[in-house]
């Protein structure tokens, strides 16, 4: 499991860098959606693996510097690896929303809820680039196989 798990999570570093890179090299011709949207998807990452730590974490849409996103997408992936290595995956955790609710899901539950939610939101800044003038990267899983 550990190894599948961080397999996910390379595939999730190399694509948000991916993204990140594209982002970069356009920023003329990005919009604010898709800034906000990067930010958000690394954010949100940061957010699940402090929760399961038990430690500070981002505000879930807060603007980070742009300079700072491969550092934070790097920051993300070691921490990710980290609690892979050390975490017991059925391990329940308590925590409250970005509304102030009260939820609780297992470790691998919330791991696996980061891997989705990043592809989710790849997906939709691959549409904004493209509605950009800017030509989306592939980044399905199968095409990070082969």
């Amino acid at each position: 499991m550990n190894e599948k798990l961080i397999d996910l999570f390379e595939y999730t570093y190399h694509f948000n860098k991916e993204m990140i890179k594209i982002i970069s090299e356009n920023i003329s011709k990005v919009d604010e959606k898709t800034i906000s949207l990067i930010n958000h998807t690394l954010n949100a990452q940061q957010v699940w693996n402090s929760r399961i730590l038990n430690e500070k974490s981002f505000e879930v849409w807060q603007i980070n510097s742009f300079e700072k996103l491969e550092e934070i997408n790097n920051q993300n992936f070691q921490t990710s690896i980290q609690i892979i290595k050390n975490a017991d995956f059925d391990q329940i955790i308590e925590y409250q929303n970005s509304k102030g609710i009260k939820f609780e899901n297992t470790v691998f539950e919330i791991l696996f809820h980061a891997i989705n939610h990043s592809t989710y939101h790849r997906g939709q800044i691959n549409s904004l680039l493209k509605q950009n003038g800017i030509e989306p990267i592939l980044t399905d899983y199968i095409f990070y196989k082969r």
